[in-house]
């Protein structure tokens, strides 16, 4: 065990290693995020299922509602870890205290989601006749939010790779344990294996970053300094990220909701369900190679190296867009089969639709960038006014399709998409124009 310590601690500072385990969890999250809807619109009558897409959007609304806590504390501990400038440490002043109480305040989160969840299904908003298969895939779910802590704690502190493997390995079991449910396993067993193997992760995670810190046992239950701390130190970023992490909220999720009030037809649902997950697949693609380059970018950031930070920004967008296109050019080809397959048959979109999708994937790799790499700089009352438009775009796109639909006599869902991506243009612009801005010779220094 020791041995196999030492060898992934050899591997930690090879970008090009991190970024191939990074890339294998990106390829298992894809295949997961198709298979559970391969495997629950398999064994769940259709409105269970719609039913069950609320409840993943409800789900993702909860994950986001972090309101952006661990980016902030991978920002003030990776710049602690790296032990940056003086003036900069006296003032932001990390303690150890802090993980801890942000642990609690993720479980916290996770359980008050679940009594809202309750509530929800109890006052018959979410109606389902599977009430406890529902609320553990929920907390299932929602333990992402844990485990994104866990993950940028180990990341701040040049132990990425470690946490890769485990997450791989995670990932490997999960997607045996759904698979199992179509051979004849029990669904319900299936979900409650998966979460306490999240759990198990989450606990070795933060026995890493114990061991790493040199933390001591009183330091994780210290909540009143830890959270005294947080509360006088990060208040102002806390303010931002919490708008921002509501405003992308909304943004990412509100159609699900949006089509579900304007129209009854599945269809449409089903098609924004995929490009949400094409969205989503894309979006960790890119976060693979943006974290894998952050331990460089963050470096050169704030060691004020302009141009080598502005060449490895360069080569981040490269490779982000290059990876976006390929995946459009796969959607072209055989788009059309995958979403007959993963939906059974209950949707049908041409290559008009995949076209639209590939657009609207290549300018999000814009995007996805500058929220990662801003958002590990601490940027993040820029991130929130580039923030903002993508809200009110996304907010609209729903009813002025349903307008042009009657107009026009278009397909609805068509004219969502096409709206839906010309909102993801305007967005990438703003973004690329903040990104160029950052890689001026003023901007690691601002």
């Amino acid at each position: 065990m020791k041995a196999l310590a030492r060898r992934i601690g050899r591997l930690e500072t090879s970008e090009h290693a991190l970024a191939l385990i990074k890339l294998a969890n990106v390829g298992l999250t894809m295949i997961w995020g198709f298979a559970v809807t391969y495997v629950f619109v398999r064994t769940l009558p259709l409105p269970e299922f719609r039913a069950f897409l609320l409840l993943v959007a409800f789900g993702n609304f909860t994950i986001s509602a972090e309101f952006g806590v661990t980016a902030i504390i991978y920002t003030r501990l990776r710049r602690f870890w790296l032990g940056g400038d003086a003036a900069e440490l006296a003032d932001h002043d990390f303690r150890l205290e802090e993980i801890g109480y942000l642990l609690f305040l993720m479980i916290g989160l996770v359980v008050v989601g679940a009594l809202v969840l309750a509530g929800v299904m109890g006052a018959g908003i979410i109606h389902t006749g599977l009430p406890l298969l529902f609320m553990l895939y929920f907390v299932f779910s929602c333990l992402n939010a844990v485990q994104l802590l866990v993950k940028r704690g180990l990341s701040a502190t040049d132990h990425n790779l470690f946490w890769e493997i485990m997450d791989l390995a995670r990932r490997v079991l999960s997607l045996a344990l759904l698979a199992a449910v179509l051979v004849g396993f029990s669904l319900l067993a299936s979900v409650a294996s998966q979460l306490l193997l999240s759990v198990l992760v989450i606990l070795v995670g933060c026995a890493r970053i114990h061991v790493r810190l040199g933390m001591r046992k009183r330091q994780w239950l210290s909540l009143r300094t830890g959270g005294r701390h947080v509360w006088s130190r990060y208040w102002r970023d806390i303010r931002s990220t919490v708008a921002l992490t509501l405003s992308e909220m909304l943004a990412y999720n509100a159609p699900y909701f949006t089509i579900a009030l304007a129209t009854h037809d599945p269809r449409p649902m089903l098609l924004f369900d995929f490009v949400f997950k094409i969205a989503r697949a894309l979006s960790l693609i890119v976060r693979a190679t943006v974290e894998a380059a952050l331990p460089a970018l963050t470096a050169a950031y704030f060691g004020r190296e302009t141009a080598r930070f502005r060449r490895l920004l360069l080569r981040a967008l490269a490779v982000a867009v290059a990876s976006a296109a390929c995946t459009g050019l796969a959607l072209l080809v055989v788009g059309p089969l995958v979403v007959h397959e993963v939906y059974d048959g209950k949707i049908e979109v041409g290559l008009a639709e995949m076209a639209l999708l590939g657009l609207l994937i290549l300018v999000l790799a814009i995007t996805c960038v500058s929220v990662y790499l801003q958002g590990s700089l601490g940027r993040f009352s820029n991130l929130l006014r580039q923030s903002l438009p993508f809200l009110a775009g996304s907010l609209a796109s729903v009813p002025v399709a349903a307008l042009a639909h009657e107009a026009l006599d278009v397909p609805f869902a068509r004219m969502f998409l096409i709206f839906y991506t010309l909102v993801f243009v305007g967005t990438a612009l703003l973004h690329a124009g903040s990104l160029r801005r950052l890689m001026k010779p003023e901007g690691p220094a601002a």
